[in-house]
C-alpha cells in the first residue's frame, strides 16, 4: 500500500511541475498566422496591401516601440520595412500574394535580440 501510495504521489508531483514549466498555446488573436520563436510569439496579418506583425512575449503583449524589422515574400526581391504603430503592433506596405511563403526579421528593443520567422500564408 505504501508503495502504491508513493507511486500515485510522485505521478501528482510529476504532472504539476510539467504544468509550471509550460508555456501557453499561441492564439491568433487578430485572425493572422502565429509562429512561436522561443518565448517570442509573431502573429502575421496581411489585409490588400498591408502588412501587421503583432508581438507578444509567451502570451502578453510586447511594446513595439523600438523594434525594428523587415519582412519578405520568400523567392522574390525586396522586402519591406517594419514600422511600430502602437501598442504590440508593426507594420509595413506591400502585396503579399496569397499561399505565399512570408519571412520577417526582427531587431528587439534592447537593440540585442534577433527574431527571426517565416510564415505559410493560406
Amino acid at each position: 500500500m505504501n508503495k502504491l501510495l508513493g507511486k500515485l504521489l510522485l505521478c501528482g508531483a510529476a504532472l504539476a511541475m510539467g504544468n509550471a514549466y509550460s508555456h501557453g498555446t499561441p492564439i491568433p488573436n487578430h485572425g493572422g498566422v502565429i509562429q512561436a520563436v522561443g518565448e517570442t510569439w509573431l502573429e502575421l496579418v496581411v489585409k490588400g496591401d498591408k502588412i501587421e506583425l503583432y508581438l507578444e512575449d509567451d502570451g502578453d503583449p510586447m511594446e513595439s516601440a523600438g523594434v525594428t524589422g523587415t519582412v519578405s515574400v520568400v523567392g522574390k526581391p525586396g522586402e519591406f520595412a517594419l514600422s511600430p504603430a502602437g501598442d504590440n503592433k508593426l507594420v509595413a506596405k506591400g502585396k503579399v500574394p496569397a499561399g505565399a511563403k512570408v519571412a520577417t526579421k526582427l531587431l528587439l528593443a534592447d537593440k540585442k535580440t534577433k527574431v527571426a520567422a517565416t510564415f505559410a500564408l493560406k
